[in-house]
């Protein structure tokens, strides 16, 4: 074989897994996802204000670290305060905030007897945050929220009941996004159904979740205890627990229940940096774990790992041909017919409609647990076009800033960015 017909199988089969591979995601998240609701979800029913009663419901503590939140950790401790479940205390911790937070925090705990506030001088993280807030409580079970989240007040009802089950660990719970008053809001309405909420079905239905929600996450205290509590050292604290209890033979699990309604960035800069993030987290979580993940006794983690890394390959090869076809029209040709990152012709058309069909039975599979949500339908249309660029460009950004990171910097706060006006509706 000539290097010409070497170089253009090369080519033809990185068009082919960077057009193919997302349809074939698509399919098997679909395949998951009804296969989570026919086992779990149907059952007992899908009403989020008819938990199941309970002969015996156990102390729980909800854990909100909070950083610069005087915006909205009022209206989240008020959220809290309304939750029907019968025996829950809430611990605020102040993580060194600069704002108005540490002060609004000591206003709420003189107003509801159930609320402790931990300040802690300077600012440390999250990760250090929970685990003090872990120590301080002699609760089993512990539920950690984000400073600007609203439970929905029969949440605490649907996370308690996984925790009869003793092998249980982790119990995450269903993101709903609040703020829809911007296009980049609407769009990841879908996106939290289509792709975060629709992975976790497919994820647990074949027992594994990558990572669960730092926004609500119901925990087994003497799990954490036995794992080490959460990494300070993390980006992302929610991805290095997920696998540190499943490396140790912890079952996590997935409520669609138990919502939480919850603020995104809104702006393309506040998106970014939320995105990166998070790549940065998953891919130092991945190459920290990987020797461990060797052994032949977690074996069953590798679907995860493989999975991550195909979709990383995948991002840096979408990059790439973006960039390449980009500079093929501009400096050579403008041949829309022969641009296939433009998603024209046969390919393109397949990709659109599998992504319509994911995100279509992904909000239905919501749909009772966030009223009006078809309404967002029309935007999700949108969202492959934004999410693949940035999830591209985040992914090729991410590699070497955490190849080169030090591996003892604590993870620290930033405020965050939440979005631009919250829907009044929740």
């Amino acid at each position: 074989m000539t290097l010409p017909a070497l170089l253009g199988d090369i080519w033809g089969a990185i068009l082919a897994y960077v057009f193919f591979y997302p349809v074939l995601m698509s399919l098997v998240w679909m395949i998951g996802g009804i296969g989570f609701y026919l086992r779990f979800e149907r059952k007992p029913h899908r009403r989020v204000d008819q938990p199941p009663l309970r002969e015996h419901y156990p102390l729980i503590a909800v854990l909100v670290p909070c950083y610069n939140e005087e915006a909205n950790v009022e209206e989240t401790v008020d959220a809290l305060m309304e939750l029907r479940y019968p025996n829950f205390e809430v611990i605020a911790i102040n993580d060194g905030s600069k704002d108005r937070t540490g002060e609004l925090l000591n206003t709420l705990a003189a107003r509801y007897p159930k609320l402790r506030v931990i300040h802690q001088v300077e600012n440390q993280g999250k990760a250090v945050g929970l685990n003090t807030a872990a120590l301080l409580t002699r609760a089993e079970i512990l539920v950690g929220i984000d400073g600007d989240a609203r439970l929905d007040p029969h949440s605490l009802h649907w996370l308690v009941r996984h925790f009869d089950e003793p092998q249980v660990a982790a119990v995450t719970g269903n993101p709903r996004v609040r703020n829809r008053s911007t296009l980049l809001g609407r769009i990841q309405v879908g996106e939290f159904s289509s792709i975060v909420g629709l992975i976790k079905r497919a994820q647990r239905s074949v027992g594994l979740i990558f990572t669960v929600a730092g926004v609500i996450t119901a925990f087994r205290r003497s799990a954490l205890h036995a794992v080490g509590y959460w990494s300070p050292e993390k980006l992302t604290e929610d991805v290095d627990i997920s696998w540190k209890l499943q490396m140790a033979d912890w079952e996590v699990r997935f409520e669609p229940r138990a919502l939480c309604w919850i603020l995104m960035p809104e702006t393309l800069r506040g998106l970014w940096k939320q995105r990166l993030r998070w790549s940065m987290g998953g891919t130092q979580v991945l190459l920290d774990y990987w020797p461990q993940l060797l052994s032949l006794r977690r074996a069953r983690l590798w679907p995860l790992c493989i999975e991550y890394a195909l979709s990383i390959l995948w991002a840096c090869l979408f990059a790439l041909l973006a960039v390449y076809r980009v500079t093929d029209l501009v400096l050579y040709r403008i041949d829309l017919q022969s641009a296939p990152i433009l998603l024209l012709g046969w390919a393109g058309l397949l990709i659109g409609t599998t992504c319509l069909l994911q995100m279509m039975l992904s909000l239905i599979l919501d749909r009772p647990y966030d009223h009006g949500l078809l309404r967002n339908y029309f935007w999700t249309i949108w969202y492959p076009i934004i999410y693949w660029v940035i999830t591209a460009a985040t992914s090729v950004v991410a590699l070497p800033r955490i190849l080169l990171r030090d591996t003892g910097k604590r993870a620290r706060w930033t405020s965050p960015d939440r979005g631009i006006k919250p829907d009044a509706s929740h």
